[in-house]
């Protein structure tokens, strides 16, 4: 359809959408007007318009592509983009700045804007942006962006490309990025034509909110630069929900399944995030006990009397027993990571909202959808259980468990040992909390010993890619001003990304980072030990850590006795800046 403008006054005709003000309705051509039809604003005479071509529409817009963008992206919600801006980025970011609707966070590897964006959507369901140059500024994502994709975490890249792109050999920074976003990405495109520009970028959007993956868009420089009216652009908008439920007769199928159960037992996974409450109903209702994942802990206190704790190679053994003893497992929300070793020939009853992952076992009862709808299903139809006898084994199980934690615990033992100084966190660290756990010996020991209660908490899952836990915790005090946000590293994964602590400082996120320095990359000399190899490669040269964090205008505390933790901690808390808590930790304790 044709667009036909005013001589006189400038006003616009769209062929496409009418005049309704006029009573002419969309679709009308403007050659099927009236002889006396006259402009709606100033009243000019149908002689005076002049057909428009594309060119003419956008030549004298006074936004460019780079604004319409960012205008867009604001307008789906975004807060927060993180990257490094260079040459074929700069009309990004120069629209980012002029808006101020999108806070621009310049972080001092890309690595790190890729893992912050992955951590903001874990810990908020919200979407985040990445905007780096092309070539070496897209390849640095990669490794935050599979950790995005592997954890279903929504993610826009939005990548510059050198302008003119794929002329030969030569050329400075230019690569295939399609090519090299092809494996990450469940959108992946470039903008050639600048009137494509809104409906891509619409459409990246909605891959990563309902596809829960990497939308991945790049923007060659001459494109970002170029004059477009929003106006004019095409674009797609996103369902506001993707609530599912499964057909009545298998939820029936499922309740008789789980009345039927003798021991049934919950194995609640990160699909069931949220909705602890309704988990602890099932269970109180079936007299089946809570297991969860490692990425589900924390869905309930884990103090909670009917909560065992974790399955799998982290977990409790009670956990293991009960998983074992079972003849169904009702698993809502489940990945069936080879680290929880689900068992594999138990009946179960399923839920997910990824139909690809129903059916993990025989005599499986599918149920497609997602847990905030489907619990409450299941909880209308089934009957209420005697619970008098599980309610006591779970009791004496949590008793044992909890002994067995507070053994490791060695308040006495010099360098600190890991399960003691999760005791002490396990104090410390206030309900309302937000944690990042990076990746490691550290998380090993936060799986097991850290007695969480309702703080929120973000990892690197499937991808188990160190170098997570600062920049997950700089994207939850950005997403979380007001609370208190701990990062949980070792010295392996924290000196990977450590000038990202200079970010922390730069935009004053007073997050307080708590390095196991045990100087070793000690999962991987546990691993050799394993496997009968020598020890070899694993041990770490590392500077002072408070110092470091002095140096960077932060605060530094150094712990060298058990004694002075609890102290240590207390004191990062009130600080209103950044802190390094440098705990020196035991590398022997097997």
């Amino acid at each position: 359809m044709a667009r036909w403008m005013c001589t006189v006054c400038g006003y616009i005709y769209d062929e496409e959408k009418g005049e309704p003000s006029t009573g002419t309705p969309s679709n009308t051509p403007f050659s099927d007007l009236p002889d006396k039809w006259t402009c709606p604003v100033c009243g000019a005479e149908k002689s005076a318009f002049r057909k428009l071509d594309e060119k003419d529409v956008h030549e004298g817009a006074e936004t460019t592509v780079s604004d319409v963008i960012v205008s867009e992206m604001a307008a789906w919600g975004i807060q927060f983009a993180f990257g490094i801006p260079g040459s074929s980025s700069l009309g990004l970011v120069n629209a980012i700045r002029k808006s101020g609707a999108i806070k621009y966070i310049a972080v001092r590897h890309e690595e790190s804007a890729a893992l912050a964006a992955s951590a903001y959507n874990k810990l908020t369901g919200g979407l985040a942006v990445c905007v780096t140059i092309a070539g070496p500024g897209a390849t640095n994502l990669s490794t935050g962006l599979y950790d995005a994709k592997e954890d279903h975490a929504a993610v826009l890249s939005l990548n510059g490309q050198v302008a003119f792109q794929y002329i030969g050999p030569g050329r400075v920074q230019e690569i295939d990025q399609d090519a090299f976003f092809r494996p990450i990405a469940v959108f992946n495109n470039t903008i050639y034509d600048k009137k494509m520009a809104i409906l891509l970028l619409t459409r990246a959007l909605k891959s990563a909110i309902l596809r829960h993956g990497v939308a991945q868009l790049s923007v060659p420089n001459n494109i970002q630069k170029e004059p477009l009216e929003a106006r004019y652009c095409r674009k797609e908008t996103c369902i506001p929900d993707t609530d599912i439920l499964p057909d009545r007769q298998l939820i029936q199928k499922a309740v008789s399944a789980i009345e039927q159960a003798e021991r049934p037992v919950i194995l609640a996974g990160w699909g069931a995030y949220g909705e602890g409450e309704q988990v602890l109903e099932l269970a109180k209702r079936t007299g089946a006990p809570i297991l969860t994942t490692f990425r589900a802990k924390g869905i309930l206190p884990e103090a909670h009397e009917w909560v065992i704790g974790i399955l799998g190679n982290v977990g409790s053994p009670q956990a293991r027993v009960l998983a074992n003893e079972s003849d169904l497992l009702i698993t809502l929300g489940v990945g069936f990571s080879r680290y929880t070793e689900v068992p594999s020939e138990t009946p179960l009853v399923q839920v997910d909202i990824d139909p690809m992952k129903l059916g993990q076992n025989p005599g499986t009862i599918p149920l497609w959808g997602n847990c905030r709808k489907v619990l409450p299903e299941l909880l209308s139809s089934l009957n209420q259980r005697e619970t008098t006898t599980i309610e006591e084994k779970i009791r004496t199980m949590k008793k044992d468990w909890d002994a067995m934690r507070d053994r490791e615990a060695d308040a006495d033992a010099v360098p600190l040992r890991p399960p003691y100084i999760m005791k002490v966190l396990s104090e410390a660290i206030p309900e309302e909390a937000v944690i990042s756990v990076d990746v490691g010996e550290n998380q090993w020991w936060f799986g097991r010993n850290f007695r969480i209660k309702r703080q929120k908490f973000a990892m690197s899952g499937y991808l188990g890619t160190m170098a997570f836990g600062l920049p997950g915790a700089i994207a939850g005090k950005l997403a979380y001003p007001d609370k208190e946000v701990f990062c949980i590293t070792g010295d392996g994964g924290f000196s990977m990304v450590m000038a990202e602590f200079l970010t922390a400082v730069k935009y004053n996120l007073a997050v307080k980072v708590i390095i196991m320095n045990n100087h070793q990359l000690g999962m991987i000399q546990v691993e050799q030990m394993m496997e009968n190899y020598p020890n070899f490669g694993t041990d770490l040269l590392n500077p002072d850590f408070s110092q470091y964090a002095e140096n960077c205008g932060g605060a530094g505390i150094s712990v060298q006795e058990p004694g002075t933790l609890k102290a240590a901690l207390e004191k990062a808390r009130i600080l209103n800046t950044p802190v390094i808590v440098d705990i020196d930790t035991d590398p022997k304790r097997f």
